[in-house]
């Protein structure tokens, strides 16, 4: 008899999934600044390919897992909200933003595509490395 799937291990997949889209998106910084283009268009992908990944990952795992509580008292409750809302709500934002950002890049409108990297790329990094932090406080700590 198989066991049953225990979804929690889509907790850890996520903290990885958006280690690894953060690391892609500074590579693709690092690409573009050199003036790789190429590089810069398939780390770019790859992050965006990363990031569905992990927003699959995040709606399979809280549809089918217990919500994990943050029980930590002290200073880093209100530390602990506070990245988690301004995660959350940037991590809505993002979506749109990153869409539109890949359409003008993959359409080689590079103007625009800059204007609109240029906004999305800190919140999409923001919402990377906070999730990872995040997952730290809630499982890890």
């Amino acid at each position: 008899m198989l066991a049953a799937f225990d979804f929690r291990i889509l907790a850890h997949v996520d903290a990885t999934l958006n280690a690894i889209a953060f690391l892609l998106i500074c590579a693709g910084l690092v690409a573009i600044k050199r003036g790789n283009v190429a590089l810069h268009k398939v780390l770019m992908l790859s992050a965006v390919g990363v990031s569905a990944a992990f927003l699959a990952c995040y709606l399979t795992y809280h549809f089918n897992a217990e919500a994990v509580k943050f029980t930590k008292e002290g200073w880093i409750r209100p530390v602990y909200f506070a990245l988690l809302i301004s995660h959350i709500v940037l991590a809505v934002v993002q979506v749109p933003l990153i869409l539109r950002t890949v359409w003008l890049g993959l359409k080689d409108r590079r103007a625009q595509h800059k204007k609109w990297a240029k906004v999305t790329t800190p919140i999409w990094l923001y919402v990377s490395i906070t999730g990872v932090v995040v997952y730290v406080m809630l499982y890890q700590m």
